[in-house]
């Protein structure tokens, strides 16, 4: 299979008839400016060494260089053959509150986009895991399922908004069990949920769920975002409020987090503006136990455009090699 990666310098190759057309062009002049100084045909005489069929030669070669030359500009791949990929790791979802009160400015932008920031920090430090995204606000959606294509994970992220998930609110114990789904493996000491969220919890029921999950050998994390004191919610240029007129603020509940944390046999981290808590979480999660995971992957392409460089580079040669005049004929034998 060939790809190309730089597809748009093929218009160049529009160069190549307008180089035909110009050439065409001069020589027509060029008659011109014969004719005006007398009989073309005794002019010709006159210019033995001239030669049309030599230019022809020389503008057809000058363009198969070009033509070479926007092929290798365009990168030509060669490649995106599937091969078994071996890794060890573990697998750790990391489960994302999208809900309105993530918008809140505790942080900076704020919540979310510190939270999104933070966790494509953790992508790039992967090694050999896999990870998948589920967000969620009144209900959960597998945004990522688990994978090891870490480009991909970041490519995701950032389409993640709090428009993402139509329907508002905080269904922790939902996220939880759509995360705990997302898992490809059943070892019991090598699954890991990472939950970021502000811990409002509009439906209840995460305690137990983090139970269940736990039974399962899953481990969960808490990641508090935000204030205890709270921060009111930016809207469409305002504060939000609730149907009674009054600022909607938001605060950080670290008492749910805490018993889903212990519930879970994880560990509960308050988000700080310089470290957002992942990294002591991390640290935790490499101590449990790796796994061998199977993979199928797309080779790297293989690069190709030095050699239609190379190929363009010997037009060119040839080219200036041409001569533009006729042999000289031998008088004498």
């Amino acid at each position: 299979m060939v790809y190309l990666a730089q597809s748009q310098y093929l218009l160049l190759l529009l160069i190549v008839p307008l180089l035909f057309v110009a050439y065409a062009l001069y020589l027509r002049a060029r008659r011109r400016r014969i004719a005006r100084l007398g009989d073309p045909e005794l002019v010709a005489t006159l210019m033995p060494e001239a030669s049309t069929g030599k230019g022809w030669l020389k503008i057809t070669l000058l363009a198969l260089a070009w033509f070479f030359f926007v092929l290798g500009l365009s990168r030509p791949q060669l490649g995106a053959r599937l091969k078994e990929h071996q890794s060890q790791g573990v697998e750790v979802v990391i489960a994302l509150d999208v809900s309105n009160s993530m918008l809140a400015e505790d942080y900076s932008p704020n919540r979310l986009e510190r939270a999104k920031l933070a966790i494509s920090r953790l992508v790039d430090r992967l090694q050999g895991d896999r990870i998948g995204l589920v967000i969620f606000a009144g209900e959960a959606f597998v945004q990522l399922p688990i994978t090891a294509d870490y480009v991909s994970a970041k490519v995701f992220l950032k389409t993640v908004d709090t428009e993402s998930v139509p329907i508002q609110g905080t269904a922790l114990a939902e996220a939880l069990m759509a995360s705990a789904r997302s898992f490809s493996t059943q070892s019991e000491r090598s699954r890991a949920i990472i939950l970021i969220t502000d811990g409002e919890d509009h439906e209840g029921e995460a305690v137990e769920a983090a139970k269940a999950i736990a039974e399962q050998g899953i481990r969960i994390y808490c990641i508090g975002v935000g204030s205890p004191q709270g921060k009111p919610i930016p809207k469409n240029g305002s504060l939000m409020k609730d149907r009674q007129g009054d600022i909607v603020v938001t605060r950080l509940d670290e008492d749910i987090l805490q018993e889903i944390a212990g519930a879970g046999n994880g560990k509960y981290v308050r988000a700080g503006n310089a470290e957002f808590g992942l990294n002591p979480i991390i640290e935790d999660i490499r101590t449990l136990d790796k796994e061998q995971f199977n993979s199928v992957v797309f080779e790297d392409f293989d690069e190709q455009y030095m050699y239609f460089f190379g190929i363009a580079l010997f037009f060119l040669i040839l080219e200036l090699l041409v001569p533009e005049r006729k042999a000289r004929r031998k008088l004498f034998k």
